[in-house]
């Protein structure tokens, strides 16, 4: 739960952190906006998922009803995700009635099938009930955007995404009753409602299918799969997320080199990497699952089926440090003379999942951002805080090795938050920078008992002795609604909430005088 729950005002309310620590409030728009760029929806190290959800709830009824729809396509349409903003759609029905706001946002933000069951899904837990048949009466404004929706799948995409759980597709359509266009839609209609949709064949099917299958012995399984997965890649009907999220499969299964090649240039395609719209830590997820063959690994396993291929992996490397080279092309960098200090926090609370099922950790996530904007900017300091402040000199380039070298050194700074020691290091060496970025989740305090420094104090008087124009731009990795500094352009402060390379958009809307929220208020509806 949260230690505190202050009035909420633009002034500079100080409270304390989930540490204890002092700390500020956000505006209720820059609160709302950092929960929901970084809602994961699992639990997290301070906040339960209950608890975002509940403080969500609580946001969503004091903001503008129109800041809400916009943050919910952002948040799918810029940040990729996708539970969120059906949570914002169904809180925003409740508090807004009267025009068919919701039910346009609804039909805009459900962007696949199984997007139409879980809005329902969260509809009746959120209401305390258990099932479709409970559910009862749906908000008008709820039932014509879900409506609108349906009309954006054919028969292939309902037949993929009709999965087991509370609610169905079917149940979907009986409560919803979208109008179908014509006889065909219709009859479309009828074969979801009885069950009947043909199987669709998908990568996934083809698998299963061959992995229900009997062997005579381990090399003519491993020879069926390799068979399998250069015929899926030969089709180029594997889409670019099931191909990163599947390499090692691909490695083991030894497919021709010619195949391989046909992976790697699908990986490393400019074009394919933006339709993709891959979040930047998606790619070491996948360039980890790799380095787990280096080194000679792969080749000793394949030798024992008797298949002595040449080792793939360094190759497989570069395409994925290619592609996140390319998400990375249209950040803003900074020209030759502006200093810039990247500083990563590595404390214990850092080491926390973004999602229930992702071996990705928010620390990972403020590595890999943190060694993006490093790739861009060319006059740069990077390193580590914990217990102490370390720098790092790392090569502009290779993100992916960058982060990798930095996770091995993270020990070497320990697992607290003394954020401070940033600036007193840039203070005590009277070292003037343009811009420090700290990437954390923002609970940070000063584990060194007696000293009664914080990053607060440090900061101020850092700009007031050292460098007067710099700026503090804090990247909320967790949205705990609580910063260590106060965030207002007169303390040269700033936040930018999220995990997606569309953070650094709203770093140029406040390299440019606008505020973290200026691109969710360009959003039209």
């Amino acid at each position: 739960m949260r230690f505190n729950q202050p009035s909420r005002s633009d002034a500079a309310a100080t409270v304390l952190n989930h540490e204890g620590a002092p700390a500020y409030v956000l505006t209720p728009a820059l609160e709302l906006y950092a929960a929901v760029a970084t809602a994961g929806l699992s639990n997290q190290f301070y906040e339960t998922a209950g608890a975002r959800l509940a403080r969500l709830r609580q946001l969503i009824g004091q903001a503008d009803p129109l800041l809400v729809a916009r943050l919910a396509v952002y948040a799918r349409e810029k940040l990729h995700l996708r539970s969120v903003p059906l949570v914002l759609a169904v809180e925003l029905a409740r508090v807004h009635r009267g025009t068919g706001l919701v039910s346009r946002l609804v039909a805009r933000i459900v962007q696949r099938p199984d997007e139409l069951t879980e809005l329902l899904a969260y509809y009746a837990a959120a209401n305390g009930r258990t099932g479709p048949k409970t559910l009862g009466r749906l908000s008008k404004q709820l039932q014509k955007g879900l409506a609108l929706a349906f009309h954006k799948f054919d028969g292939y995409q309902l037949a993929k995404y009709d999965r087991a759980g509370a609610v169905r597709l079917r149940d979907a359509l009986f409560l919803v009753h979208p109008r179908p266009r014509d006889a065909a839609h219709q009859a479309l209609f009828d074969q979801l409602t009885a069950g009947t949709l043909p199987t669709p064949y998908t990568w996934e099917t083809a698998l299963s299918a061959l992995g229900q299958q009997a062997f005579a012995t381990p090399a003519d399984r491993a020879a069926a799969f390799r068979q399998r997965w250069t015929e899926l890649i030969g089709s180029g009907k594997l889409g670019y997320m099931v191909l990163l999220r599947n390499l090692r499969n691909i490695l083991e299964a030894a497919v021709p080199a010619d195949a391989l090649a046909q992976v790697c240039a699908t990986l490393a395609d400019a074009r394919q990497v933006v339709r993709s719209r891959q979040l930047p830590f998606r790619f070491l997820a996948a360039y980890r699952e790799v380095k787990l063959l280096e080194n000679g690994v792969l080749t000793k396993a394949l030798a024992t089926l008797g298949l002595r291929p040449a080792d793939p992996v360094p190759a497989v490397l570069d395409a994925l440090e290619t592609a996140l080279a390319h998400s990375a092309a249209n950040l803003p960098g900074f020209g030759p003379e502006t200093r810039v200090v990247v500083a990563c926090d590595v404390s214990g609370s850092m080491q926390q999942p973004v999602s229930l099922r992702s071996k990705v950790l928010l620390y990972d996530v403020g590595l890999v951002l943190g060694m993006l904007l490093q790739s861009r900017c060319r006059h740069v300091v990077t390193g580590l805080f914990g217990d102490t402040w370390k720098r790092v000199t790392l090569p502009g380039t290779a993100v992916l090795r960058n982060v990798q070298e930095l996770y091995r050194r993270a020990g070497e700074v320990g697992y607290s938050t003394n954020g401070y020691l940033v600036v007193r290091e840039l203070r005590q060496r009277r070292e003037v920078v343009d811009k420090l970025m700290v990437f954390t989740d923002c609970q940070l305090w000063n584990s060194h008992a007696g000293s009664g420094n914080s990053l607060a104090q440090e900061w101020a008087e850092y700009r007031r002795t050292v460098a007067p124009q710099a700026r503090l731009y804090l990247f909320d990795l967790a949205g705990h609604g609580t910063t260590p500094v106060q965030v207002h352009p007169e303390h040269g402060a700033y936040l930018i909430a999220g995990w997606s390379d569309k953070i650094f958009d709203v770093l140029t809307a406040l390299e440019n005088g606008g505020s973290a929220l200026t691109e969710i208020e360009r959003i039209e509806l």
